[in-house]
């Protein structure tokens, strides 16, 4: 699998495009800002899904100007899906911020699988951070959202955030192995080993 991250837009955020390493199809997660730097970088190639791991308006502000030059389909969790059309739904309103994406093509579930060429990434449902938070896992990569940071967890304050929630989701992370490499939406790459070390949101065994 071959992973390319681009960190876009006022908050730094960062969006990854996904294929097998042999220049097939691409999946686009998180298109956050920036519609053209990240459709230069797909270079025309076909793009099978943009999949939002969560429905805030820092993921999903390019998503307009993605989905219509590449006719890929909207795929999201089925218990964000209402938030991702409204500013309010994607907290963009509060700040200011009033990029909004259409209705999904595809309700996404835990354990669903996304798939371009020979790269096909799992569903992990892990909510906390909003209540359709999800990462996607495959083979030793875990694209985590806003769920897990390199040292910290996402906010729970914010609309529909539970901190229970997230606690469990992160218990659930915490069981995967240490060599998993960690993708988050903000910040540097990391891996499950590290992250159960120093983590203070990771369970003590």
């Amino acid at each position: 699998m071959h992973v390319r991250r681009l960190t876009l837009g006022q908050l730094d955020t960062n969006c990854w495009l996904i294929d097998d390493g042999v220049g097939g199809p691409l999946i686009v997660v998180d298109p956050a800002d920036q519609a053209q730097t990240i459709l230069d970088a797909v270079g025309g190639r076909a793009v099978t899904a943009v999949v939002l791991t969560h429905g805030h308006f820092d993921h999903l502000g390019a998503v307009g100007g993605v989905l219509e030059a590449t006719r890929a389909p909207l795929l999201v969790h089925e218990q964000d899906a209402d938030a991702i059309t409204s500013t309010e739904g994607t907290g963009g309103a509060l700040f200011g911020f009033h990029e909004v994406a259409p209705p999904p093509e595809r309700l996404l579930r835990e354990g669903d699988s996304v798939a371009a060429g020979a790269v096909s990434l799992t569903v992990v449902h892990t909510p906390g951070h909003t209540p359709g938070s999800i990462c996607l896992s495959s083979d030793g990569h875990l694209f985590t959202g806003d769920t897990l940071f390199s040292g910290s967890v996402g906010r729970t304050d914010f609309r529909g955030g539970d901190m229970q929630d997230m606690s469990r989701s992160i218990a659930r992370l915490a069981e995967l192995p240490d060599e998993t490499r960690v993708h988050p939406g903000h910040g540097p790459e990391t891996t499950i080993g590290r992250e159960r070390r120093v983590n203070p949101f990771f369970p003590r065994t």
